[in-house]
């Protein structure tokens, strides 16, 4: 398949190595240009390609940018044919993209961006911390393999996408349409907490879409007063599994 994927942090380049790796033709674009990314795309077998070119000819398109930016690239999302799927891997933080009262007030996320992109999204790969999306892919069939939920109203888009996460080494759990991507957002029980298929499945039905608001102001408190180091990310984990009290569902 021929995939863009607009932004190249850790999580636009991991998929960008993991998505040659499986044979895909990939070419990447940020807001710096094709020159800053030329190192990445050596490494990984894509191409760099400028910003308002990465929808040329691609089948998919990967979005890869903090989540206030997503109205930016509005104009050239729109470049794409109707029938190209687009896929979200962003999260609302507040702390980050300052406060969007729509969302505070319990709008999903995947919802807010398909309205300002002004088309539908599939929303991937933004339940996993970058190590685990990094670290943990497993081939299909592998006992310790995990899972990533995949949310979107059109099924023959999030087919495609599901696939794509199947090829990044992670089992595809179908969650629903966009109106469902709040059980995908930060305090769901889904939601970076390192969960096989039929874990992830379970964790799905669990969600609470008042508690889901509540835990993510909350983990963001907790996590906004940690010191940064090697550990965390597990401990964001951790954290997340915690708060949503999983640890039963996972020693199951």
């Amino acid at each position: 398949m021929r995939i863009g994927i607009i932004g190249t942090g850790n999580i636009g380049a991991t998929l960008a190595r993991k998505l040659s790796a499986a044979g895909h033709l990939v070419q990447v674009a940020n807001t710096r240009g094709p020159e800053s990314i030329v190192e990445l795309c050596k490494e990984a077998g894509c191409a760099a390609v400028p910003l308002e070119h990465v929808t040329y000819d691609v089948e998919l398109l990967v979005t890869c940018i903090p989540f206030a930016r997503m109205p930016d690239i509005g104009g050239i999302v729109s470049r794409l044919p109707d029938a190209v799927p687009v896929a979200d891997t962003s999260n609302y933080y507040p702390h980050r993209d300052a406060r969007i009262e729509e969302l505070d007030a319990g709008k999903p996320e995947g919802l807010w961006v398909e309205q300002k992109l002004g088309r539908p999204i599939v929303r991937a790969w933004n339940a996993l911390v970058q190590t685990t999306l990094a670290t943990r892919g497993r081939p299909k069939g592998d006992a310790d393999r995990l899972a990533v939920p995949v949310a979107g109203t059109d099924c023959a888009a999030k087919q495609k996408v599901m696939g794509l996460v199947d090829d990044s080494g992670f089992d595809p759990i179908d969650a629903g349409t966009t109106d469902d991507t709040w059980r995908l957002q930060m305090g769901a029980p889904a939601y970076c907490t390192e969960l096989n298929a039929e874990q992830m499945q379970r964790a799905l039905t669990l969600a609470n879409r008042d508690a889901v608001l509540a835990r993510r102001d909350a983990l963001l408190s907790i996590i906004a007063s940690w010191e940064p180091n090697q550990s965390f990310f597990p401990d964001i984990v951790a954290l997340n599994r915690a708060a949503a009290g999983l640890h039963r569902l996972i020693e199951q």
